[in-house]
């Protein structure tokens, strides 16, 4: 059950990082607007957990989170470039790697101060 939430939260994170994104550039927070920003991160996101099969650890920082980071990442802008209007400017990408590097492993390093309590 606590992969599924791992899972489930990660992808949270990533529409947050969307809903941030689009509120920061006045691109529209109704939910399609959202998705249309999200969907390539969040399939890459899912590419990000299969390589990695992160449902056996899903709270490990090193490698597989950090791995996850890179192909969600990686994923995302290929798919955002060739299938959504939105850009892949340098300065969108260094905000993209901050940002969900943050939050990506920030969850996996709450997530593992809880379970050893």
């Amino acid at each position: 059950m606590h992969r599924a939430v791992s899972l489930l939260c990660d992808a949270l994170l990533v529409v947050v990082f969307a809903a941030l994104g689009n509120r920061a550039h006045d691109s529209g927070l109704a939910p399609l607007d959202i998705f249309a920003t999200a969907w390539p991160f969040l399939v890459g996101l899912l590419l990000g957990w299969l390589v990695t099969a992160s449902w056996s650890r899903p709270h490990q920082i090193w490698p597989a989170g950090l791995l996850i980071v890179v192909v969600t990442l990686a994923a995302g802008m290929v798919l955002r470039y060739f299938f959504t209007p939105g850009g892949v400017q340098l300065s969108f990408v260094l905000v993209a790697t901050a940002t969900l590097a943050t939050f990506l492993l920030g969850r996996r390093l709450i997530g593992l101060l809880l379970t050893r309590k």
